[in-house]
């Protein structure tokens, strides 16, 4: 039997905290703030409400990214596979969990090819930035790419939650000029992704400024990773560190606004804590490009592809009567509504 690495075994223990545990942040997305003003008489065909949007030069049925969660086990293989099937029978997004598991073990590198299942999704390969600092460079970014067959790579800004692990990698010195180096070489766009406590309008100003092509603010209010990490901690010290950071991280409707205010050209996706089509649709409007979602289709992953299909249509049908009642004929409609503040 192969060995089984550390890295593979926190990844199988991060599958199985998601599904068993309560990892929700303490904190909320703030989208619950915002409202649209029901408009009676949209003068609009529901069946006519158009949904399809762009990202990043590629067509979309929705403006919906399932978002990375998963790889480097069996499991996940399975995961992965029903996440990605959904994916091209629906025309949204994909994203791949860390790929760093297959960099280390090449043999795990199928765990991550869902091409043969979704052929012509938009997808994302996936590293941590932080191994840039840890013998990584544009050799092993382009493995990772490569390995998926993907149109992008997401760099993931985990800060946080490698300082709770004590397997973390917590040298996150100098990093944005590797990152910059990274973007100059690489043959395809490269995604700066937080994994649920948001970046701010600085922060993302200085990854644009590096060369990063687009930003995916996956904020606060939905899996909070130090609850994760306070789930598998090896002693109560460790997990009472975690959960200190309950409330911890930028609300995700607060990084969305700060990076659209900072950058208003660059793509934008929000994540984290997003649960409906309404949700989806309140994140356009305030300016995203997509909404992900990781959560709800893990669970659905778990249990079968139709499951994922049944999840993905129920957001779009949700959006798109959103839009309807909102009087919004396309997504183009929708980035121009204007949110009202809840009292």
């Amino acid at each position: 039997m192969p060995k089984v690495t550390p890295t593979a075994r926190r990844k199988s223990d991060h599958i199985r905290v998601n599904l068993e545990e309560d990892v929700r942040s303490g904190l909320t997305t703030g989208l619950e703030g915002f409202r649209f003003e029901h408009v009676a008489l949209p003068e609009l065909d529901l069946r006519r409400v158009d949904t399809v949007t762009t990202f990043l030069g590629k067509r979309l049925r929705a403006p919906l990214l399932i978002s990375s969660m998963t790889g480097g086990t069996d499991q996940a293989l399975r995961i992965n596979l029903a996440l990605a099937e959904a994916a091209q029978t629906t025309g949204v997004a994909m994203g791949l969990g860390s790929q760093r598991a297959a960099i280390e073990r090449p043999e795990l590198a199928s765990t991550f090819q869902v091409r043969r299942v979704a052929p012509d999704i938009l997808l994302f390969a996936n590293l941590g930035a932080v191994q840039l600092n840890y013998g990584y460079g544009v050799d092993e970014c382009r493995r990772a790419v490569e390995m998926a067959e993907a149109d992008a790579l997401i760099l993931h800004l985990n800060a946080l939650q490698e300082a709770l692990q004590p397997e973390g990698d917590v040298d996150f010195s100098g990093l944005l000029a590797k990152i910059e180096a990274l973007c100059r070489a690489l043959e395809v766009p490269v995604i700066a992704k937080e994994v649920g406590w948001g970046i701010s309008g600085p922060v993302a100003r200085r990854l644009v400024q590096a060369g990063v092509a687009a930003i995916d603010v996956a904020g606060a209010g939905g899996t909070s990773w130090s609850q994760v990490e306070m789930h598998r901690a090896a002693s109560p010290r460790q997990a009472q560190l975690a959960a200190a950071f309950l409330n911890w991280g930028i609300p995700t409707a607060e990084a969305l606004r700060q990076v659209r205010s900072a950058l208003p050209h660059i793509p934008l996706i929000a994540s984290g804590g997003l649960r409906t089509g309404i949700d989806v649709a309140k994140c356009i409007a305030l300016g995203a490009d997509l909404g992900g979602l990781a959560g709800p289709l893990l669970k659905a992953a778990s249990e079968s592809t139709p499951r994922v299909l049944e999840a993905i249509e129920d957001l779009i049908s949700e959006l798109r009567i959103t839009m309807f009642a909102a009087g919004c004929k396309d997504i183009q409609a929708l980035r121009k509504i204007e949110l009202e503040r809840m009292p």
